[in-house]
């Protein structure tokens, strides 16, 4: 997640494309495609020449891409849409080993309110559809993760659901799972270490009060977990290769990856985020 944050903190955001810009991925092709963005992004010193799967360097390949005159899909990058990425890393008493949230289109910068907590996606939409939720809630949706899904769900269908009954600006929603790229509102996913491996997430109960603060790149839990135990695994339909996934795989922190040190990860959760040595043992 290091690895992320520093790229994405230094790296300006400069197509304006949907859901939260003007344009389509059409537009972007029309525009000069993604090899504008590439020129973008050498003209600020951002990209390492490197050679591609053509045979030829990265930079012969961009000294070919043609802009589209008035093209206004791509800007320029004194002219950029955000100073960095669409994504941040957070830490906190809730995702010690860190968790992602979704910048693009946000106009808030924080959120603080009660956890309303569910162990299934389904039983999360069901709640949203019932009116169970309300503004100012934070949904959480745990043992979604790498493990817990196993697979590391989607939570588009719940998103979908709070945008549909006007709660999209009014309710931020927290998974150990993950969320897709047309997701909208105040989303925080890949929390790490996941429900599935007694993270502090497996122990949050409704009513709680979480923090989610984009300033000072933390999500913090107003309540002593420590004491507490964590929830049970809920019961889900067993497949022979899912469940030899969930028993190797890895913190979504270190990329979800499988094998003996990710086995390690799983069954020995951490308090703390890795270390440098770490990172490069576990990559």
């Amino acid at each position: 997640l290091d690895d992320f944050e520093r790229v994405s903190a230094r790296t300006p955001t400069l197509a304006n494309l949907k859901p939260w810009g003007q344009y389509t991925a059409p537009d972007l092709e029309a525009a000069g495609g993604i090899g504008l963005v590439g020129v973008r992004l050498r003209e600020a010193g951002l990209l390492h020449d490197t050679l591609t799967v053509t045979g030829r360097r990265l930079f012969e390949e961009l000294d070919e891409v043609c802009e589209t005159p008035g093209q206004r899909v791509v800007v320029p990058t004194d002219k950029a849409l955000s100073p960095r990425g669409g994504t941040m890393v957070l830490r906190g008493s809730l995702a010690p080993e860190g968790c992602v949230i979704k910048l693009s289109g946000q106009k808030r910068l924080a959120h603080y309110g009660p956890a309303r907590v569910f162990d299934r996606e389904e039983d999360a939409f069901e709640a949203v559809q019932e009116g169970r939720v309300q503004p100012g809630d934070v949904v959480v949706i745990r043992f979604e993760g790498p493990a817990g899904g196993p697979g590391m769900r989607e939570m588009l269908g719940v998103t979908s659901a709070l945008v549909g009954r006007g709660m999209g600006s009014d309710v931020a929603l927290v998974t150990d799972g993950r969320f897709s790229g047309a997701t909208h509102g105040f989303m925080v996913g890949h929390v790490a270490p996941e429900a599935a491996a007694g993270g502090p997430i497996a122990r949050l109960r409704d009513g709680d009060m979480v923090a989610i603060d984009t300033e000072r790149q933390c999500i913090d839990v107003d309540a002593d977990l420590s004491g507490r135990e964590p929830a049970a695994m809920p019961e889900r339909e067993k497949w022979p290769v899912l469940e030899k996934y969930a028993a190797t795989v890895a913190s979504a922190s270190l990329g979800a990856v499988t094998g003996v040190h990710a086995s390690a990860s799983s069954n020995h959760p951490r308090t703390e985020s890795p270390s440098e040595g770490e990172r490069h043992a576990h990559a």
